[in-house]
Parts: C-alpha cells; sequence; structure tokens
C-alpha cells in the first residue's frame, strides 16, 4: 500500500498543474495549485456544458503556459452521476483525471481555517490539495462489457427496489380490504397473482363457486389454483372483515399494481439474462461458475461491480473493495474487537454474503471451511462471522480461478489449508 501512495505521490511533479474540481449539477467549481499546494489562481467556475467544457480546456492551456508547467493533473469526486460527462470529455483530450474520496473531502476540510464552512470554492480548494500528498485513486479503463454489466447491476438494484415497493402497496390495500387472504396465500406467486388480477375482493369471490373461478382463471390463459385452495378463498371471502367502502377505486388500484408487478418481474428477468450474456465475454466467467453452488446470475452480478479479476495483482484488493478489511480500535493494554470496515461497495458485499448460504449447503470444501471455523476448540467464530470469512476466501478463490485460468477444484482448496484438512483427519 505504501508503494502504491509513493506512486501516486510521485504523479505530481514541479512542472505538474494540480486541478481540483467541485463536481455539481449545473455549475463545477475549480482550484489550481502547484505541486507545493500553493493557489495558481482563483477559483472558477466550469458550466456543465460542452462551451463550459471547453473554456475549460482553454483556461487550462492558459495557466500552464503563464506558470511553466508541462503536466495537469485534475480531480475531483465521483458524485452521483454528474461527473461522468466531464470525465468522459477529459478523456477525449486526454487530459489525466483522478477520484478523490468524499470521505477524505469532509475529514479534511477544517485543516486550513479550522471552521466547518462548506461552500463550492472551499471544496474544490481541499479536493485539490489532497492530489500532492496521494489521497487518490485512479479510475480504470471500463470495456464495453464492463460498461454494460455497470448499467445493468444498477438497474436491476432499481427493478428489486421497484417491485418490493409494489408489494408492500398490495399487502396494504390486501389488508385493508381482504386481510383474510393470506390464509390462502402466502407468497406473491403466479397463481395469487392470478387471483388478484381476475378477483381481488371477497364480494368478487364470495358469491361464485370454485368451478367457476378456476374455469375463469383458466380462459385468460394465466396459470389457476387448485379447487381446494379457491374453495378455501371462498369460504374466507364469505367471513371477511375487510373494508367495503371505495371497493371500486380498490378494486381498480389492486389489479393495476398487479400488472405493475408483472411488468417488473419480465423486465427484471430480461435484464439479468442479457447481464449473463454480457459476462460470458469474459474470460473467467466459465471459471466461476465452475464453483459449485455458485450461480450465473452471481458470477454475472460480481463481475459488473468488480470488472474483469484478471485486472487486480492480489485479492486482498478486491477483499477491500467490498469493505471487507479487518479494522480494530486498540491503544496501550486496550486490545480492540476487530470488525470489518465496510468502506467499500455496499451491493459487492452484500452479494457475496448471499451467496455463502446456498455455497454452505452445496460445497462441500466451503462447508468445511465453514464448520471448522465455527466449531474449533480456540476461539470459535459466531455463524455470521464465519460467514465473513468465507466471504474472504470466496474472493481469494475467485482470484486464483481468473488469474490462472482453471476450474475449481476442491481438493486443491482444502489441501491449501493444511490447519483444515489437519481438523478434519482429527
Amino acid at each position: 500500500m505504501k508503494d502504491n501512495r509513493t506512486k501516486r505521490i510521485n504523479q505530481v511533479q514541479e512542472s505538474t498543474l494540480v486541478i481540483g474540481i467541485d463536481i455539481a449539477k449545473e455549475n463545477h467549481y475549480a482550484c489550481a495549485i502547484d505541486s507545493r499546494g500553493r493557489e495558481l489562481a482563483k477559483v472558477w467556475r466550469i458550466h456543465q456544458s460542452r462551451e463550459g467544457f471547453i473554456q475549460f480546456e482553454e483556461y487550462i492551456h492558459m495557466l500552464m503556459n503563464q506558470h511553466q508547467k508541462t503536466d495537469v493533473l485534475i480531480g475531483f469526486e465521483a458524485t452521483g452521476h454528474y461527473w461522468m460527462n466531464l470525465a468522459h470529455f477529459l478523456k477525449a483530450i486526454d487530459f489525466p483525471f483522478v477520484l478523490v474520496n468524499p470521505l477524505h473531502v469532509k475529514n479534511s476540510k477544517e485543516m486550513d481555517d479550522n471552521l466547518q464552512t462548506k461552500n463550492d470554492a472551499k471544496d474544490a480548494r481541499v479536493i485539490a490539495k489532497l492530489l500532492p500528498n496521494g489521497y487518490f485513486s485512479v479510475p480504470r479503463d471500463m470495456t464495453p462489457v464492463d460498461h454494460s454489466l455497470r448499467q445493468g447491476s444498477a438497474i436491476r438494484e432499481r427493478l428489486r427496489k421497484d417491485i418490493g415497493a409494489v408489494k408492500n402497496r398490495i399487502q396494504r390495500w390486501i389488508a385493508l380490504y381482504f386481510p383474510e387472504f393470506r390464509q390462502a396465500f402466502k407468497n406473491f406467486g403466479k397463481q395469487e397473482l392470478t387471483v388478484l388480477k381476475l378477483t381481488p375482493l371477497p364480494e368478487d369471490i364470495k358469491e361464485a363457486s370454485a368451478e367457476e373461478l378456476v374455469i375463469k382463471q383458466k380462459e385468460a390463459g394465466a396459470k389457476y389454483a387448485g379447487k381446494p385452495k379457491m374453495a378455501k378463498l371462498i369460504n374466507l371471502a364469505r367471513h371477511s372483515i375487510g373494508l367495503t367502502e371505495g371497493a371500486q377505486m380498490a378494486r381498480l388500484e389492486i389489479q393495476s399494481l398487479v400488472h405493475q408487478l408483472e411488468l417488473l418481474d419480465a423486465q427484471l428477468e430480461e435484464v439479468t439474462t442479457q447481464m449473463v450474456e454480457q459476462a460470458r465475454y469474459l474470460p473467467e466467467f466459465e471459471y466461476l461458475v465452475s464453483v459449485k453452488g455458485i450461480s450465473e446470475n452471481t458470477v454475472s452480478e460480481l463481475l459488473a461491480e468488480t470488472g474483469s479479476l484478471q485486472n487486480y495483482e492480489h485479492p486482498r484488493q478486491i477483499i477491500k473493495l467490498a469493505g471487507l478489511t479487518l479494522r480494530e480500535n486498540s491503544s496501550g493494554n486496550h486490545q480492540g474487537t476487530k470488525r470489518i470496515s465496510k468502506r467499500g461497495r455496499r451491493r459487492l458485499r452484500a452479494l457475496l454474503y448471499k451467496a455463502i448460504l446456498p455455497l454452505i449447503h452445496n460445497n462441500e470444501a466451503f462447508n468445511s471451511v465453514y464448520t471448522y471455523y465455527h466449531s474449533r476448540q480456540y476461539n470459535p467464530l459466531k455463524k455470521k462471522e464465519a460467514m465473513v470469512v468465507l466471504c474472504r476466501k470466496l474472493i481469494q478463490v475467485f482470484h486464483g480461478l481468473s488469474r490462472n485460468q482453471a476450474s475449481f477444484n476442491p481438493e486443491r482448496m482444502l489441501a491449501d489449508l493444511s490447519y483444515i484438512t489437519e481438523s478434519r483427519a482429527a
């Protein structure tokens, strides 16, 4: 890590013009300094438009000529999506740019004036002064496949949230107008959605027979529920305590929400399929799915967050990216408890954690590792702690498969973990 920071510091020489930019929706603010942090010009505004970007380029060349600078380094925070247009322009004109951690900006904001003041000019100045000390990261070059996977992952996340919101709204209407409905149907399956679409309220059901409702569902071309379940639903409808006022609008709302849910489910399935197809173009895809218990969807989402794993020299880089690096708070004789930092990509960390449970049940090698950490005689880990250890181990395995272009071998994995092999033998 120290070597990497030294390399970043060495990027700023006496001949380098350093520019920090505070990103906003319409107007960015920039500050120019030299390698020692001395300001070379007043903070100026950059309009989010082609004209504003061209003027920004011309002003940079003017400052470079005025102060005899031959190189330039531009840094800014990755604020929302507003920085992407500027980054695309800088890449087109071959101006190097780097990203600054927003947390670093927040924590160092008071170092100059010891005030909690926050404004665009001050933020630009703080960002600029972080660059000569190497407090930045160089964004990786993304291929068309990387862009597709990243955008697909964002779309999937939004669709999942929308699906959850629609389901909650359906639950609310059911609780108001047909609270007994959940006694017959537990989940949002195809049968339940068919019933809600055709007969969402008790008054639509209680006067009909089970045969009539099944025929009605068949005629709609949807998956129908069985007669015993429909008979039970009819009996529940006849004794329902649901509201009856505003039934017409309630029926319309429930049917509309069911249509929305079906559309969102279809969109999510299509995006998932497209992501898997895109992920197949990456060289390590076939090796990562060779791990028993890991699905193609999991691999596609993982690669959407990390890109090709061949771009990483060591699995520790991916572990840090996921926020799974261990931290502790110790001082003197006090030895603090180690915890994961959670300074990383939340979706990547959640994806890895969700992938561990099926991995434990379906993969004997990972099950052995989990069992060892959870039940070892000295310092046994809690279940969740052991699962976090497996998250880190899964990253190491994925990185090894990607770098070596090899399929997963459970015996080889356990052979590398001699302490587990010895524990099993004992």
